[in-house]
């Protein structure tokens, strides 16, 4: 089938390589001349294991090309994915600037029936938005019966492992209008997903706006899933309990289950921060007083926080001036360079706001985190002097007074301990991932806090350093 993929970002980007894997001939189309020159050059500007490779070898088969002309995009594909961002407007809601935006081109370009595809995360009502807006173009040229079918389709991809995702779904949801022209897509959607109906029938029919609601609910239900073990963590710390092993004891019941049951230093990215506030900000439309979700939003924003008050607590003081910190993981999770929302930027900017040093190191999302805490830090003065982006790991325990674990890629979950030991000024960690076990850190001569997991370390009393003696004495930038 011949297809066209509006926005060439997280979600436009793995839909497409991967429909034209399957066979399918894909154009992606993106505004963004100097990404798609980056594409056409077989340079990938977002990172997502995997991706790389498989765009090269579609680009390379000549089923995945690129390009910046709208009509040239509008006239290619039978079915036109729209897959472009909703970011939160000012007051929460979705921004459906772009999604509308895509749609005007598409009624203003085609000249044949198409299939528009809502890929995007939009809230309940979009998919009628979107006929709306493409009906009029068609009226104003003079079209009006052309046809066409709006369909949601809502993407369900965990960024680090989009490509197995979307390739071995678990579901595929489609959502389409009543009447003959929905019954036509959904026989278009069931010929492009074919593939992975061949085993079991994967494919979930449902009315657009029950689609759309499906999005938000998954999207809605894991961050509370999250956010109600944090809380519990938090307990936990206070009583004397370890939230790993409650973890273990309510997961084991199969109406629960494990996923996404980790405590921490709460959810970050593109999707969940924004999707709970859309939701919230659909219920309020409606007249609604969503409670759950203002609360799964409010004990994410607290989350972030946990690590600098464990810190604090341990030194006895606000002010850290004085103290550097090693901290390991930028990006809000291991196998991306997502730095939206990410935990890393709160902790960072809360320890600059009290005179500390921070040395910092990911595997995968330096620069996306240069850009991301140079904009944080823009009216903060003297505190960008303060952290050091560095090589390794290794170079950021060097000269440090404690080490942070924010992000839990694998590199960080079985460190040289003895080598972590001697290079910290003290053997002090502060772990937002839980990563290891506080007996075996006790034994190693650690202090060692992590996220209720009944380890909070012993409290220190600071002693003075002398000026000149601070870290490892290395001045620093963005």
């Amino acid at each position: 089938m011949k297809i066209t993929i509006i926005g060439s970002g997280y979600v436009g980007l793995v839909t497409g390589t991967c429909l034209a894997d399957l066979g399918n001939d894909v154009l992606c189309l993106d505004l963004d001349a100097t990404k798609i020159e980056m594409l056409n050059a077989g340079e990938v500007p977002i990172y997502e294991p995997g991706l790389k490779e498989l765009i090269a070898r579609n680009h390379a088969a000549g089923r995945l090309r690129f390009t910046s002309d709208i009509e040239t995009s509008v006239s290619f594909g039978e079915i036109q994915f729209i897959a472009v961002g909703t970011p939160p407007d000012e007051d929460g809601s979705a921004d459906l600037r772009y999604v509308l935006s895509a749609a005007r081109n598409i009624g203003r370009y085609m000249t044949t029936p198409k299939v528009i595809v809502d890929k995007s995360t939009v809230p309940v009502g979009t998919g009628a938005r979107v006929r709306e807006c493409i009906a009029a173009q068609l009226q104003e040229r003079g079209l009006p019966t052309l046809e066409f079918a709006v369909v949601s389709n809502p993407e369900f991809l965990k960024e680090g492992a989009a490509i197995d995702d979307f390739m071995r779904p678990d579901r595929i949801v489609i959502g389409t209008e009543p009447g003959a022209s929905g019954q036509k897509a959904r026989e278009a959607m069931r010929s492009l997903y074919g593939p992975f109906t061949r085993n079991h029938d994967r494919i979930l029919n449902m009315d657009i706006a029950s689609a759309e609601f499906t999005k938000y609910a998954a999207n809605a239900m894991l961050a509370t899933r999250i956010s109600f073990m944090n809380e519990l963590a938090n307990l936990a710390d206070v009583v004397g309990a370890d939230i790993e092993l409650v973890r273990q004891g309510i997961g084991s019941d199969p109406r629960i289950g494990y996923s996404f049951l980790y405590a921490g230093t709460g959810y970050g990215g593109s999707c969940f921060p924004k999707d709970v506030q859309a939701l919230e900000r659909t219920a309020a439309e409606y007249g609604q007083t969503p409670r759950i979700l203002a609360a799964v939003e409010a004990v994410n924003n607290d989350q972030k926080h946990v690590l600098v008050k464990k810190i604090v607590a341990h030194y006895g003081d606000e002010d850290l001036s004085g103290l550097t910190f090693a901290l390991w993981g930028l990006a809000f999770k291991p196998n991306t360079d997502d730095m939206r929302a990410a935990p890393s930027r709160v902790v960072i900017k809360e320890l600059l706001a009290r005179g500390a040093k921070v040395q910092a190191f990911d595997p995968v999302a330096m620069e996306e985190a240069k850009r991301a805490i140079h904009t944080d830090l823009a009216n903060e003065g003297s505190a960008a002097a303060r952290i050091r982006f560095v090589p390794d790991q290794t170079a950021a325990l060097q000269g440090a007074d404690a080490l942070m674990v924010i992000t839990e890629w694998k590199s960080f979950r079985s460190p040289d301990f003895a080598a972590i030991a001697a290079a910290l000024r003290e053997p002090v960690i502060f772990d937002g991932r839980n990563l290891y076990e506080p007996a075996e850190l006790s034994q190693a001569g650690f202090t060692y806090y992590a996220v209720g997991r009944a380890c909070n370390g012993r409290r220190r009393e600071r002693t003075f350093v002398p000026p000149g003696k601070v870290g490892n004495g290395v001045a620093g930038g963005i």
